[in-house]
């Protein structure tokens, strides 16, 4: 048994692998460098262990996958190569592309064989581009399969749980069929006995275990890390933050760890340290620097955990690392600010509402400026173009009352659940006119009236011949296969009464990070590496160079990097795999087979 995360006096003086930081890219590395036979010690600055990771959706972004290979969806390199060329156009990086496309297949293969996780495929899932040459509809995509928290024991307490604002009685909710059933639970009798199957098991849990242990997406992904690093030996230390890089002749050996009361003490890394800190989304001096939009650095707001406050490139720069920027700084995203009962704010990722049917994004002129179904990404660079200097970059989110009822709108859940307590804290905005919606959220009450004037009658017919809504794969998907309209993306608003929620600048995590070759080596300002020292998750610069051309460019390569990254250290070819072995209990149906069993 490994010792608890509240006992670091027994933190070791020594070990082969020191890993700072314990999401994705951290435990991927940590896990396969373990596997290999290294000691293994991974130091996490909160007092739970996951990371980013264990609130996020768990996708991962790994074309020619063994899960697509395995269901006759394989493809060659050519297009997929394509693909991210017309995407990233100067930020190509083509060492670290072909390491991510030869080595993330491998990656996925090592864990099916080798760790607790497994993965549910995504071949409908299609790339955010659809018009780009080369995008696919589907199959270059992964996510964790649900997993059964019970089996951690008594380690489970060492797991971050489900963001709160995104899971519904502290229960996370899976993408994908898991999220459609919740969404249909009053309308179908199948949905209704799954969600019914789920509150059940999770009430249960909560008395046994005092939280849920059914882990759905990034939670899910986050705990079977865990699971295979406990398995393999590695030693998991808490409530650790890495102050200072330890240095000999020029090469990294350690650090020095700082716990919350003050107290340091030094671990010595044979083989090296890796950087796996979650990037800098609450780094305020840093987002000065470089989000145009937040001048002071608090014009911005991530979804990430509040302490990851960009450790990693400190640390790294301080032994002469070069962070690279990229096209974009950060995986941006629009984000609602949630009054919370004790004061405090909530960040709402908008993330699947945007691509409903029956809702527009205004700005404060109340004009449309972008396609509502294309990726949050998208959204908000079109939103900052369309910004005029000196106003503050906010849209409003519209609806009608047919569409808060039955999709939600943001924080807001759908029917049964009330909507008073979002009314009266200001979050949901209700108008029984668009004028009146207008003049409550301050948005310019003729614009906001001609532009639902202009946008309804075509709606009715299903187009959005301003700027093509449900035009592409990834359009559609976000959108309502039940809907009764031609269009899953496209419906009028005119069941009054109609709503709003407000959207400010947020973000997933961050691009800019530090600079690295293909062994996810950090790399000095010369483009020399240093010595010692790796990088992965979101402590790396964006191999996509802080373009979105996927959902899972931030965990695919996270996972890989990690997995690549330790080969290297423990001095270990990498081989992929001539073909997959049998992936195991994955695909579409997975979810509900796990939840079916578990309960």
């Amino acid at each position: 048994m490994n010792p608890l995360p509240d006992d670091p006096a027994s933190l070791p003086a020594e070990c082969d692998l020191l890993v700072i930081g314990s999401g994705a890219g951290g435990l991927s590395a940590a896990v396969t460098a373990a596997w290999f036979g290294l000691d293994v010690v991974v130091v996490e600055k909160e007092p739970v262990l996951g990371g980013t990771t264990a609130w996020s959706g768990g996708w991962m972004w790994v074309p020619r996958n063994p899960l697509a290979r395995a269901a006759g969806m394989a493809e060659d390199l050519a297009p997929v190569r394509a693909y991210l060329r017309h995407i990233l156009g100067a930020q190509y990086d083509a060492a670290r592309i072909e390491a991510l496309l030869t080595h993330g297949p491998a990656m996925v293969q090592f864990h099916l064989e080798h760790t607790a996780l497994r993965f549910i495929d995504g071949h409908q899932v299609p790339d955010f581009r659809g018009d780009a040459p080369g995008a696919r509809t589907g199959g270059r995509s992964v996510c964790a399969a649900p997993f059964d928290a019970r089996v951690l024991g008594a380690d489970l307490k060492r797991l971050r749980a489900p963001l709160d604002i995104l899971s519904f009685l502290g229960m996370g909710i899976g993408g994908g069929a898991d999220l459609r059933h919740f969404l249909r639970v009053t309308r179908a009798f199948d949905s209704f006995s799954y969600v019914t199957r789920r509150l059940l098991r999770h009430f249960r849990d909560v008395l046994l275990h005092g939280r849920g242990t059914v882990l759905m997406g990034g939670n899910a992904l986050a705990g079977a890390l865990l699971k295979s690093a406990l398995e393999r030996g590695v030693k998991l230390f808490t409530g650790l933050a890495a102050s200072e890089l330890i240095r000999d002749q020029g090469r990294v050996t350690g650090a020095v760890l700082r716990s919350a009361d003050g107290q340091t003490r030094s671990v010595r890394a044979r083989r090296g340290v890796v950087l796996a800190t979650g990037g800098f989304p609450h780094d305020v001096q840093r987002k000065k620097a470089l989000f145009a939009h937040a001048p002071s650095g608090h014009e911005h707001w991530s979804a990430a955990p509040p302490t990851n406050t960009g450790d990693g490139l400190r640390l790294a720069e301080a032994v002469g690392a070069r962070i690279d920027v990229g096209a974009h700084a950060g995986a941006w995203a629009p984000v609602s600010l949630v009054p919370r009962r004790d004061g405090s704010v909530g960040h709402f990722p908008h993330l699947v509402d945007r691509g409903k049917p029956g809702l527009i994004a205004v700005n404060a002129r109340g004009q449309r400026f972008v396609n509502e179904a294309g990726s949050y990404h998208d959204f908000m660079n079109a939103l900052f173009a369309g910004t005029p200097a000196g106003e503050a970059p906010v849209a409003w989110l519209v609806v009608d009352h047919r569409f808060q009822r039955r999709y939600g709108l943001g924080h807001s859940k759908p029917w049964p659940l009330p909507l008073g307590g979002h009314l009266r804290s200001g979050y949901l905005q209700r108008g029984h006119s668009f004028e009146e919606l207008a003049q409550r959220c301050g948005i310019d009450p003729a614009g906001l009236a001609r532009t639902v004037a202009h946008y309804n009658p075509a709606a009715r017919e299903g187009r959005d011949p301003a700027f093509g809504r449900g035009s592409t794969a990834y359009n559609r998907m976000q959108g309502d296969a039940e809907h009764a309209g031609t269009n899953p993306c496209v419906a009028p608003i005119e069941d009054g009464p109609y709503y709003a929620v407000k959207v400010v600048p947020g973000s997933l995590g961050t691009f800019a990070g530090l600079a690295a070759d293909a062994h996810a080596r950090v790399l000095d300002a010369r483009g020399a590496p240093i010595p010692g020292l790796y990088a992965c998750g979101n402590d790396m610069a964006s191999v996509m160079g802080g373009h979105y051309p996927s959902g899972g460019i931030t965990l695919g390569p996270a996972m890989t990097f990690g997995y690549v990254l330790a080969h290297h250290v423990a001095g270990h070819a990498l081989v992929t795999p001539p073909a997959p072995v049998d992936a195991g209990d994955t695909g579409p149906d997975s979810m509900a087979r796990f939840t079916a069993r578990a309960a």
